[in-house]
């Protein structure tokens, strides 16, 4: 099934939030993804409960002492199962540098212990280009781009295109991606502004689904909750599911 990197070279625009919330929607199909955590920051391991005070038994474990990627999966409170994240990971640029043996070690990793039979894969990215989120993208069929409703994060989605676009030649094809606006209140012109400029830009690639300015979407992640389990009835919730059930449709989660 489909490997996706959700990734954008701008923090704060609501990558980990769709990285738990998509795996929370999954979950409840019947899909559950392994979910990878690879931001230093560790947000989605502390919010599914598979933080790890050793960092040899997060992702960092994998990449500093080759340790088997399936020893790190930690099974999530949200019912599907998390490789995590440690602060430890903010010294993989600096320890590994960016060769190409590195840059394809995840994928490898995922090719020789088959992770990827049966499930899907979602990668949560940091927002630095450097050898962790250029590990999913050579690991990923797919990259899903979260863009807030703001125009600094336009700015963002400038970047991973040019990014996007110049790994082409190492692929030797185009990385099939979708945009998907995040933060849209429906109440400001700005949002309606936003989505229209994406639109004229990448036309079928951004997602029509739009993920609102939602109280219980932000709420859920104090809670160490994904927004189904906090809210279930609530516009977070029904906006993640038109998300997925848009993926599915255009087979971007085939």
């Amino acid at each position: 099934m489909a490997r996706i990197a959700i990734f954008n070279q701008k923090g704060g625009v609501g990558k980990t939030t769709t990285s738990l919330n998509l795996s929370a929607a999954l979950t409840r199909r019947g899909m559950a993804p392994l979910t990878l955590d690879l931001d230093p920051q560790a947000h989605l391991s502390a919010i599914t409960g598979t933080a790890v005070a050793n960092a040899e038994d997060s992702i960092f474990g994998f990449y500093q002492t080759q340790r088997p990627l399936a020893q790190l999966i930690r099974e999530g409170h949200g019912g599907w199962p998390v490789i995590p994240a440690h602060v430890e990971l903010s010294k993989v640029d600096s320890q590994y540098g960016k060769g190409p043996h590195v840059l394809n070690r995840l994928n490898t990793g995922i090719i020789r212990e088959n992770l990827n039979t049966g499930r899907p894969i979602l990668f949560d990215c940091c927002p630095i280009l450097g050898v962790l989120s250029l590990n999913a993208i050579f690991a990923c069929d797919r990259v899903l781009v979260p863009v807030s409703a703001d125009w600094l994060a336009v700015k963002g989605v400038l970047q991973v295109e040019k990014t996007l676009k110049a790994l082409e030649h190492v692929f030797k094809k185009r990385v099939v991606r979708r945009y998907v606006v995040t933060r849209f209140d429906s109440r400001r012109r700005m949002s309606h502004d936003i989505y229209a400029e994406i639109q004229q830009r990448y036309g079928d690639e951004l997602c029509k689904a739009r993920i609102s300015e939602n109280v219980s979407v932000a709420e859920s992640p104090a809670s160490n909750q994904d927004v189904f389990t906090h809210a279930p009835d609530s516009r977070g919730a029904e906006d993640f599911d038109a998300l997925l059930d848009e993926l599915i449709e255009t087979g971007f989660l085939a």
